[in-house]
């Protein structure tokens, strides 16, 4: 299957994106991550975890996590 395209103007996010980072950047990522189960993003663990490394902590596909948040900031106007 090929991978999804997103808009040009959004830099598409990867496992290895900083959690605090990326909330910083995309405040709105962070209620596709509560609504995967990822509760604890003021944790200090988020200043330096992965989205990756968070993913496999709460026994989420990365993969899956990554697609959800991508497309929600595929869609932010």
């Amino acid at each position: 299957m090929p991978a999804k395209e997103y808009r040009s103007n959004i830099p598409q996010l990867t496992g290895e994106s900083v959690i605090s980072e990326v909330l910083a950047r995309y405040p709105e990522a962070a209620q596709v991550m509560m609504e995967a189960g990822m509760h604890c993003l003021g944790c200090i663990s988020a200043t330096y975890e992965t989205i990756r490394e968070a993913c496999y902590v709460h026994g989420l596909d990365p993969a899956e996590v990554l697609e959800q948040i991508n497309s929600a900031l595929d869609r932010k106007d």
